[in-house]
C-alpha cells in the first residue's frame, strides 16, 4: 500500500499498511524513519497486517516545533489506532521505538495484545545517555551533508557487528536475504533526513523515559529481542526488563549489534512470527 496520512493528536502522521490479518504496529527508533523496517515488512506482511509509521519529527510526518515526550509519542499511536478503527493490536518497538512502546502499553494496556521490544532500555540513570545519543546523531547529520556514504559507514561502527560490517564493506551492493543492501541504506538515508531540530527534540523526549518501576505491571505476553554485541543498548538493559516484566521471554540474537533486525533478519523475523502465532 502507498503512503497515507492521518491528522491525529494535533499532528499529521505518515503511515503505510502492508498485508492482511491481525494488526502489527512497528515503531522505529531515534533519528530514523519507518523504512528502517525494510527487512521486516516484506516477510511479516505475509502473516499480519503490518502498520509502519513515521513518528512525529521523522520521515514524512509533521515536525512540530514543540516539546516531545514519551507520553506524546504514545498518544500519537493511540490516536492513529483510533483513526484506523483498530481496538487492539500487537506492537513492536526498536530502540527509541521500544521506549515509546513501553510507555504506550503502560498507558493503554487494553490496546495491546502482544508486545515486542527490540534492543531498547527502561531509562537512563542521568542525562548523559540522551546526550550521547544526540551528539552521535548530530555528528552523523553534519557528515551526511558532506558525504552521505562516509556518514553511513562511520555509523556502522557502533550499530553493526564487526564481522558483518566488514562483509558489507567488501560488497556494498550485496542484497542481504534478498531484502536490503548497504547501498540501499545509504540511499535511504538521503531521503527525508532528520534536521538538527528533530534530533534535539527527540533527545529531549529520551529524558522523559523511565519505566523501570512500572514494568512489573505489564501483563501481556512480551518478547524481548536483544543482540549479543549491541553497543548502543547493551544486553544487560534487556535483561533488566526481562526481570521486571512477568510474562516475558528473552531471546539473544547472537553475533549481532544494534541493527540485528537487518543483520539477522531471517532469525528475527521468525522469532516474531512464532511468538505472535503461538
Amino acid at each position: 500500500m502507498t503512503e497515507q496520512y492521518a491528522k491525529v493528536n494535533g499532528v499529521k502522521l505518515c503511515y503505510e499498511i502492508h498485508g492482511e490479518g491481525e494488526p502489527l504496529f512497528l515503531i522505529h527508533g531515534f533519528g530514523v524513519k519507518k523504512e528502517t523496517w525494510m527487512a521486516q515488512v516484506p516477510v511479516l506482511s505475509k502473516h499480519f497486517k503490518v502498520i509502519t509509521l513515521d513518528n512525529r519529527g521523522a520521515g514524512k510526518s509533521e515536525r512540530p516545533d514543540a516539546e516531545y515526550t514519551m507520553e506524546i509519542f504514545a498518544d500519537d499511536i493511540n490516536a492513529l489506532m483510533e483513526h484506523l478503527g483498530i481496538e487492539k493490536a500487537n506492537i513492536a518497538g526498536w530502540s527509541l521505538g521500544g521506549m515509546i512502546v513501553q510507555n504506550f502499553v503502560l498507558k493503554y494496556p487494553e490496546r495491546v495484545n502482544k508486545l515486542i521490544l527490540i534492543n531498547t532500555n527502561y531509562g537512563f540513570p542521568d542525562e548523559g545517555g540522551p546526550t550521547v545519543y544526540k551528539n552521535m546523531r548530530l555528528s552523523e547529520l553534519e557528515m551526511k551533508k558532506v558525504d552521505p556514504a562516509k556518514a553511513f559507514w562511520d555509523s556502522t561502527r557502533s550499530s553493526f557487528y564487526m564481522k558483518f560490517r566488514k562483509e558489507m564493506e567488501a560488497n556494498p551492493s550485496k542484497k542481504w536475504y534478498d531484502l536490503w543492501s548497504a547501498e540501499d541504506l545509504i540511499e535511504m538515508s538521503k531521503i527525508d533526513p532528520p534536521t538538527e531540530k528533530d534530533i534535539n527534540l527527540q533527545a529531549e523526549a529520551l529524558k522523559t523515559h523511565d519505566t523501570f518501576d512500572r514494568l512489573s505491571t505489564i501483563k501481556c505476553p512480551t518478547l524481548l529481542l536483544t543482540a549479543s554485541n549491541d553497543k548502543l543498548t547493551p544486553k544487560i538493559s534487556m535483561e533488566g526488563i526481562h526481570e521486571k516484566i512477568p510474562n516475558s521471554t528473552l531471546v539473544v540474537i547472537d553475533k549481532a549489534g544494534h541493527e540485528s533486525p537487518k543483520e539477522r533478519a531471517p532469525e528475527v523475523n521468525q522469532k516474531i512470527i512464532d511468538f505472535l502465532k503461538k
